[in-house]
């Protein structure tokens, strides 16, 4: 290794990430153990529960049987006599790669073996204790996490300062059945006509635009990005027509004009609140039904967004992978869009360390957030992290060596992408808020 690789690698383990996006359940239901849709099971098979488990489907394995592995009524061997040959076959993916990371750096084991097995079963056990998300994210350097909860539109976090909390979109937009029945159950309130939904949504913004650190949107695993303007009239027809058959039958072309209405009205609500908006961009979670022709046009798709909205400040997310370099495009064309490289590194680590070089070839090194997990379960935010920094080092190393970069000015930039652009752009949250308790009228 030479000297400046040596420097560099020091200087990125050294430096705390900003993490801006998991999913982290609150630290009481894991505790709690108790049987729900993001706790199917308390042991640890609960760490092969996210990408893992999409690369173990893809590699071969049954569905019914890795439903029995994520299930509570198998023991810890019969678990593991399941899950083994399919892990031999997926083991140097990026995602296994994190999770072995997270093994060796948690739970001091290189592998999952059949001999490893009982120390890790009882490793998982001690480590699930009270403060056990911050234990394990100061491990992995770092200082704090953004969370798009899974749990609520907004989650009011028992750890604000260590989870702080994104305000969830898509809710509003979506307009299935689940998304009302969501609103109705944390609100109470069941909306029949348009007014009366923009109502809800200024409630949530009012309740929780002060305490959010952005709002997040991921309704691109379900439509393109491409939210046209629509009047509100036409809106509201839509929407009463949507309510009022119950049966939510509005063809494509109508929930997509509904939908773009309610988005665009999100996006400016976002401005008023100084809030940045995320998007889910690129590859989409799970197996067997990504449309890559959808897909493709994502970066194509958010220019009229990013014309129309220059006040707001956009958080392109996952590097747009696999068409990674369009979103360099954007982000070095429009001054309102960042990217987020959560998630990528372990979908690709080789490509994120291509990325990383390009972009900072690129685009103003202020435009880029470089790490955030994109997990439930906290555990293996450590093992992503590991790869993150190793990325990021790699990176630098190579740009130095190939005479684009000095060295020296190395320090500086890795403090930049690695916490410095988030502390800056996003809003501080890091502090107690009054409690809101706005009333569901219209303002509008």
């Amino acid at each position: 290794m030479m000297k400046s690789d040596h420097q560099i690698t020091e200087s990125v383990e050294q430096t705390p990430f900003v993490d801006t996006h998991e999913h982290l359940i609150e630290e009481s239901l894991r505790l709690s153990g108790a049987l729900d849709q993001w706790l199917p099971c308390d042991d640890w098979a609960y760490l092969f529960g996210e990408y893992v488990a999409n690369d173990l489907a893809v590699a071969g394995m049954p569905d019914a049987d890795l439903r029995k592995f994520h299930g509570r009524d198998l023991s810890s061997e019969t678990k593991y006599r399941l899950v083994a040959p399919y892990w031999d076959r997926i083991r140097h993916s990026g995602y296994a790669l994190a999770l072995r990371h997270t093994l060796r750096g948690l739970y001091g084991v290189d592998d999952l073996t059949a001999e490893s097995l009982p120390h890790i079963a009882e490793k998982y056990r001690e480590t699930v204790q009270p403060g056990f998300y911050g234990a394990i994210l100061r491990r992995a350097n770092i200082e704090s996490c953004q969370v798009n909860s899974v749990q609520r539109i907004f989650m009011e976090s028992e750890q604000p300062v260590l989870l702080a909390q994104d305000l969830n979109i898509r809710d509003f937009m979506r307009c299935s059945p689940a998304d009302f029945a969501r609103v109705k159950a944390e609100t109470g309130k069941q909306p029949t006509t348009l007014e009366e939904w923009l109502d809800v949504i200024d409630f949530y913004f009012a309740s929780y635009g002060p305490k959010a650190v952005a709002v997040k949107c991921a309704i691109a695993y379900s439509r393109a990005l491409d939210f046209a303007p629509v009047a509100k009239a036409h809106a509201a027809r839509l929407f009463l027509h949507h309510i009022g058959t119950r049966s939510h039958s509005l063809g494509s072309e109508d929930l997509k004009a509904l939908q773009d209405f309610l988005f665009r009205y999100c996006v400016s609500k976002a401005g008023e609140y100084g809030l940045p908006v995320k998007l889910h961009t690129g590859y989409l979670a799970g197996g067997g039904k990504m449309e890559l022709s959808r897909i493709r046009d994502n970066a194509a798709d958010l220019c009229r967004l990013l014309q129309d909205f220059p006040e707001v400040q956009f958080v392109l997310m996952h590097i747009g992978y696999p068409y990674q370099e369009e979103f360099i495009a954007l982000a070095k064309h429009y001054p309102n869009a960042a990217i987020d490289m959560c998630w990528a590194w372990i979908i690709n680590p080789a490509a994120s360390v291509r990325f990383l070089k390009e972009f900072l070839m690129a685009v103003p090194a202020n435009k880029i957030f470089t790490f955030g997990g994109d997990h439930v379960a906290v555990e293996p935010v450590y093992g992503h992290a590991v790869i993150a920094r190793q990325g990021i080092a790699r990176a630098l190393s190579e740009l130095v060596a190939e005479g684009w970069i000095a060295c020296e000015e190395t320090p500086d930039l890795i403090e930049r992408i690695m916490r410095g652009n988030a502390l800056s752009f996003f809003p501080n949250r890091q502090r107690e808020h009054a409690v809101v308790q706005p009333q569901l009228a219209s303002s509008r």
